[in-house]
């Protein structure tokens, strides 16, 4: 998900869909532990949107506080 589309989700989706992603990184991550996957890549992106969720979800709740 890119930074844009991130910023115009509200608070309740945007915890939403971290959730969905983390299912999403453990499910990648343990299937990369049984066989490993071509594209590893995807592994380190997907680890990458949960943080930019997670800095844009901080910064949402920061506005709403002042």
């Amino acid at each position: 998900m890119k930074t844009p589309e991130a910023r115009e989700l509200s608070i309740k989706d945007l915890r939403e869909r971290i959730e969905t992603e983390r299912a999403h990184y453990v499910r990648q991550k343990n299937n990369h532990a049984v066989s490993p996957v071509e594209d590893t890549s995807k592994i380190s992106k997907n680890r990458r949107n949960i943080a930019r969720m997670l800095t844009i979800l901080s910064q949402k709740e920061k506005e709403v506080i002042n």
